[in-house]
């Protein structure tokens, strides 16, 4: 009996084109693994480092400053450089400065790693992002690919809980830095030898130093002030002069960019309604995302007495829920339906998953709301995450394919940093009342002080979830209302008119073409 014969490659694929997948979501995973599992490791390295209490959040701050602000720099790089040469060198940096983060004798050799790690991090992943994009073009294998980076891009910091709490149990804090190393090694050889990125794919266009100036200095201004916010307060003097700085400086790099002849970030990225859809949803969908890993860690550390490796394994189900929601709902039906019937419900089903951890009490139980709960938030994140990593770079020029990947990666930078601080003063907020109203109680001590004390930080969470919901309830309005591409193959609507690329008003599916 003769076998069914495998489905034809697409004309002029890139016959390694999966095996350069698998090198590109292993420095992903990288990257996005050093978002969360440095967190675990920080009180240890703090002791060791003798780091004071005011300047341990710099060990996060230095690299989200880095990473948030040099990305769209590092995305023209890309586009300038070369995708396949920007993807090892960002490799080979981050390698290096991971080695000297675990290497750290001091604050300053720790700071100074964090910063370069962010800067290579920058380099890096809309590089990894952009050679998919430029790889992969046949809509279904494309389907395909990004629901493997979309389950990556979602789960990864998950996957960085449970590591973190390994390696920071079991061996020492400064593993969370030397792991990163046999990734590096591992992905930049296999890049070496299989990546083939598409010739004419480059941007010859000379480098836009204002814009990179005022990009860099206005998002490290955004990022700073909302870092700074969460510690110092919103009406901190230096808090809002740096948001009125950010302000300032973004607004004349926008300025500059619709003057200059080769723009940093060309406004057409931008105002193509799908792209700018899928930033600005995304965008807040990870802000809710991320307050959420920080009142769940803590609660079941805290309030459940959970250890570090037990609560890396209690973020498992929503791990295997963006999973199944990536590669298996949104890679079958991306090329069925149009993106926005997955993003906007996937959006909704992780609000409804949001909605039930509302519902926290001290005495909650695991099994019964929050396990529940996080596999509803997976489904729903890993369902959204796919057609929006894989419209990021929806009709763009492959020569634009670096910068368009920097904006997604620079939605999720600026959103993470937005949502830890918006979502963690709310919840100090609620937390303050709370001892307020039963300061009789928390002043009583014993056990029935313990109870006061850990009551009222649930109250801060529930506070701050219940803005969670409405955030993404405001992402998903903007998928179905700004998003309008059909599926792959459809003929459908077409983001035209004001603000679409006029080269590429003829795309109908969100493939780059070359």
């Amino acid at each position: 009996m003769s076998k069914t014969a495998a489905a034809p490659a697409p004309a002029g694929a890139d016959p390694s084109r999966w095996k350069a997948l698998v090198f590109i979501a292993l420095a992903q995973l990288m990257v996005v693994l050093d978002a969360t599992i440095v967190n675990i490791a920080l009180p240890s390295a703090q002791t060791d480092l003798g780091i004071s209490d005011g300047n341990r959040q710099w060990v996060i701050t230095a690299y989200a400053l880095a990473f948030g602000g040099l990305l769209l720099f590092g995305g023209r790089i890309a586009d300038k450089w070369g995708r396949k040469n920007a993807f090892i060198t960002g490799l080979a940096g981050f390698a290096l400065a991971s080695a000297l983060g675990g290497a750290a004798t001091g604050e300053a050799m720790m700071l100074g790693a964090r910063a370069l790690q962010g800067a290579f991090g920058a380099l890096l992943a809309p590089a990894a992002l952009s050679l998919l994009a430029v790889t992969f073009t046949d809509a279904k294998e494309r389907a395909k690919a990004f629901g493997i980076y979309g389950a990556i891009a979602g789960g990864g910091g998950a996957v960085g809980l449970i590591l973190g709490g390994f390696l920071t149990e079991y061996l020492n804090w400064r593993w969370t830095f030397f792991v990163n190393i046999p990734f590096a090694i591992v992905a930049a050889a296999g890049a070496w030898m299989v990546i083939r990125e598409p010739a004419g794919s480059r941007n010859a266009a000379r480098l836009d130093v204002p814009g990179v100036i005022l990009s860099t200095l206005g998002l490290v201004s955004l990022v700073y002030g909302f870092t700074r916010a969460e510690s110092a307060g919103w009406s901190d003097a230096i808090t809002v002069s740096l948001f009125v700085a950010s302000a300032v400086l973004l607004l004349a790099f926008v300025a500059v960019e619709s003057k200059v002849k080769s723009p940093l970030l060309p406004l057409r990225v931008l105002l193509e309604r799908n792209r700018g859809g899928v930033y600005l949803s995304l965008g807040l969908a990870v802000i809710a995302m991320f307050g959420l890993f920080l009142f769940l860690t803590y609660y079941l550390q805290v309030v459940k007495g959970f250890s570090p490796v037990k609560t890396g394994f209690a973020f498992l189900p929503m791990i295997a829920g963006m999973i199944t929601g990536s590669t298996q709902i949104g890679a079958r039906l991306m090329t069925r339906v149009a993106p926005r019937l997955l993003m906007g419900p996937g959006f909704l089903l992780a609000g409804a998953g949001m909605l039930l951890l509302t519902q926290l009490e001290v005495g909650s139980s695991y099994p019964a709301l929050i396990l529940p709960a996080q596999l509803l938030l997976g489904l729903g994140m890993g369902t959204a995450f796919m057609p929006a990593m894989s419209l990021a770079t929806y009709g763009v020029n492959p020569a634009d394919a670096g910068v368009a990947s920097a904006m997604v990666n620079t939605s999720q930078q600026v959103g993470g940093a937005i949502g830890t601080a918006l979502l963690n003063t709310i919840a100090a907020s609620a937390t303050t009342a709370y001892l307020t109203d039963h300061a009789a109680q928390a002043a009583a001590g014993g056990e029935a002080g313990k109870l006061v004390q850990a009551q009222a930080m649930v109250e801060g969470y529930s506070a701050a979830i219940w803005w969670a919901v409405g955030i993404l309830v405001i992402s998903a309005t903007i998928a179905f209302t700004l998003i309008n591409t059909g599926r792959p193959g459809s003929g459908g609507p077409v983001a035209g008119g004001a603000g679409a690329d006029s080269e590429d008003a003829e795309f109908k599916v969100p493939v780059i073409a070359h």
